[in-house]
């Protein structure tokens, strides 16, 4: 992939750090209105796609298949990218996921005209996104329908929670730790809802300034709002992907959280389980979730290989689709 930084027009002064594959035809009709879009989470930035570009690759030229653009980026206050610079610089939060997705769009829009010579209209766009990306997905095609084709969403971050009351609350007066599951007990309860309120809550800042509190009104059901359709009017494709519970739980309970794997198995993968089938329902034709074998949250880092696989799928089911 090549490596630059690109200005947006709409917010000049402050660059962009992205890297772009070009389209490697096998035939020059094929995919080349396609672009591979990588939506990244809050802490893994467009550099932990790599691996999964490199598997892609391999992947399309062993099976002698085009492999469309990609594109990879740092979203503003991540990675290599400046600061957004209309962020209010005393305040702990910047711009929200509306700003977040207008960005992508004009990023696309530049992409499109000065690195594949189209206009953004004339492209049909792949999104692959990990956690926070896949809300974000989800807002830019309702903000520009007709655009998406396709959706690969790996362990998408649940928009409608506050992460903490997944929890029971051993302060609420019908409480009764009698009737809690094996190795769960009233003491890992409230370090499980501290720990997640002090790293998850929607109201705690984070180093790109991705203002998260308004994220549960802008996206209340996993299931809705539906996918518009693709360009043309087709269905588009869309495969959920969720973690591994028993290897979450154990990274959970062995990292900085210190949350029992008893607690995360027994309200947090649950709930998580429910938010992604939940997901499958925001297009007609519905399939099942997905499970990453071995994989925690972040996918792309534990399995690139299962992620490329992902992709080449779908890249093969649009073929087949003659789209």
């Amino acid at each position: 992939m090549e490596d630059r930084n690109i200005t947006l027009k709409t917010k000049p002064g402050a660059p962009l750090h992205v890297s772009i594959a070009h389209h490697q035809p096998q035939d020059e009709r094929q995919l080349s209105d396609t672009l591979v879009v990588f939506l990244n989470g809050l802490v893994l930035p467009r550099a932990g796609w790599f691996e999964t570009v490199e598997h892609l690759s391999k992947l399309r030229s062993d099976s002698n298949q085009p492999t469309p653009a990609l594109l990879c980026y740092d979203r503003y206050g991540q990675g290599k990218s400046d600061s957004d610079p209309f962020d209010i610089q005393d305040s702990p939060y910047g711009h929200d996921a509306r700003a977040a997705i207008a960005d992508l769009h004009q990023l696309l829009i530049q992409v499109s005209q000065d690195e594949l010579h189209r206009q953004v209209e004339d492209l049909r766009i792949i999104l692959v996104c990990n956690s926070i990306g896949c809300p974000l997905a989800r807002l830019y095609a309702a903000e520009h329908p007709g655009r998406v084709g396709a959706y690969l969403f790996l362990d998408s971050m649940m928009a409608n929670t506050d992460f903490v009351s997944v929890f029971p609350d051993p302060a609420e007066p019908d409480f009764d730790e009698s009737q809690l599951a094996e190795g769960v007990t009233a003491e890992g309860l409230r370090h499980a809802r501290d720990k997640f309120r002090e790293f998850f809550h929607p109201t705690v800042p984070n180093s790109e300034r991705l203002d998260r509190r308004n994220l549960r009104e802008l996206l209340p059901h996993a299931s809705e709002p539906a996918l518009p359709n693709a360009p043309g009017g087709d269905p588009p494709l869309l495969t959920v992907v969720g973690h591994d519970w028993d290897e979450f739980a154990d990274q959970c309970e062995k990292g900085p959280l210190a949350v029992p794997k008893a607690i995360i198995n027994t309200y947090m993968n649950p709930a998580w389980g429910t938010y992604n089938e939940g997901l499958t329902r925001l297009v007609q034709v519905t399939s099942d979730v997905k499970i990453a074998k071995g994989c925690g949250h972040f996918i792309q880092k534990d399995d690139p290989a299962f992620v490329a696989g992902k992709i080449d799928g779908i890249l093969n089911e649009l073929r087949n689709r003659g789209q």
